[in-house]
């Protein structure tokens, strides 16, 4: 009895005090990163991109034509053997560089789905975390009270021996006792499953035991609520990569544009010139330049492809002021869940104070006069009720936070 009240007491004395185990949780975060490979693809994905712009960069290849006059064909400086071409395409000015900035704007948008992924991961992370700490503490705390509920039982017995109270006593405990080690192991199997969970994230060995806090952070919200809704309308990578795909729609309304300019050609014939009559040497002939140009003049797929990248940058204007008003109202939920955390926190600190000191008085109570027993078990189920709903507030706070930061793109 005295023990766990020596653990809830600390509890509430350690929320206040600053610790780093933090740093352990930062340690998981890098690993995550590094490891896995949902994340490893998205980056994949980025790189693969920017090896786009080269390539849409690039004038077309030459075009190398050869050919061979089966039935030579006679002039006057001698029969005509072979001829070869070269032809190299110029597409119109600006065209190459237009395509280019398209490249290097889809490859930003690589960048930000790989930036989006990462605070995802992240924040899963985080949260598979808390659940794990919380877990912890309730079998932590379970087991306590199971102990509480032993000395309980050698009391009552002691008490039935003397015929001091009835055997309902010893009953009662055995149902309590039979109930919270039917909880201890579910939680047991909770915990194995999150640990599980966080593994995978990390891309470990899935029974590699997580390294938990005695005692969770009592981090708060680092700025206003304007300042954070700012900052994600700003920073949200979601928000991000769809004004970069806006952004990408411009840039291809260009190349369009483009594609209906013509394109220009330019290239050279060698032909060889065998003898002639009288035993003439035949002189190869030469053209240079030859000039081409490609006209497009059917109009009209041209400027559909304009309109139809025109249609694309609105509707990504429309999604975005969605998607803007979506996050939003996820953040009023988050910004909600960690306001709530914090008055639960404030109120079962109040509670586990109070249920200690009744119990304290109740357990004097019954070890003198062996009364009121059936409300010594029900003070004992609320201080296993308050100290666990203490733990779960704590988490559900750095939870908020922590999908608040990830609206925030931190």
């Amino acid at each position: 009895m005295k023990k766990l009240i020596y653990i809830i007491s600390s509890l509430l004395i350690l929320a206040t005090m600053p610790t780093k185990a933090q740093d352990e949780l930062n340690t998981y975060l890098v690993t995550a990163a590094e490891n896995n490979p949902g994340l490893k693809a998205k980056f994949d994905d980025y790189m693969a991109a920017l090896e786009v712009a080269p390539q849409v960069s690039a004038l077309p290849d030459p075009q190398l034509a050869f050919g061979y006059f089966i039935q030579p064909v006679e002039t006057r400086m001698g029969p005509q053997r072979f001829k070869v071409s070269l032809t190299q395409m110029f597409p119109w000015f600006g065209t190459l560089n237009a395509r280019e900035n398209v490249a290097v704007q889809a490859a930003k948008v690589k960048y930000e789905l790989f930036e989006e992924a990462k605070s995802q991961l992240f924040n899963d992370v985080r949260g598979t975390y808390f659940n794990l700490y919380f877990t912890q503490k309730a079998i932590d705390i379970t087991g306590e009270n199971l102990e509480i509920l032993s000395a309980f039982q050698k009391l009552a017995v002691a008490k039935i021996e003397a015929g001091l109270v009835s055997t309902v006593d010893e009953y009662r405990i055995e149902m309590e006792t039979g109930e919270l080690e039917n909880q201890l192991a579910l939680l047991k199997d909770k915990m194995r499953s999150q640990t599980v969970l966080f593994n995978q994230l990390l891309n470990d060995t899935l029974d590699t035991p997580v390294k938990l806090p005695n005692d969770l952070w009592a981090n708060d919200l680092e700025f206003s609520k304007v300042a954070i809704l700012d900052s994600i309308r700003a920073q949200n990578h979601q928000l991000l990569k769809l004004e970069l795909e806006r952004e990408l729609f411009s840039l291809k309304q260009e190349v369009a544009r483009k594609q209906g300019s013509p394109s220009i050609s330019v290239g050279f014939d060698y032909i060889n010139v065998g003898k002639g009559e009288m035993n003439l040497e035949g002189k190869d002939a030469f053209m240079f330049p030859r000039i081409g140009l490609s006209i497009p003049l059917y109009r009209n797929k041209y400027n559909s492809m304009v309109k139809e990248v025109v249609l694309q940058e609105s509707a990504k204007t429309f999604e975005k002021q969605n998607k803007d008003n979506m996050l939003e109202a996820i953040f009023e939920g988050a910004y909600t869940e960690y306001m709530d955390a914090n008055r639960r926190i404030e109120l079962y600190n109040k509670q586990l104070t109070l249920a200690q000191r009744s119990l304290n008085i109740m357990e004097t109570e019954y070890a003198t006069s062996g009364k009121n027993f059936e409300e010594l078990l029900r003070m004992e189920r609320k201080l296993l009720k308050y100290a666990l709903e203490l733990e779960k507030a704590k988490t559900d706070k750095q939870a908020a936070i922590s999908n608040i930061k990830y609206l925030m793109g931190k």
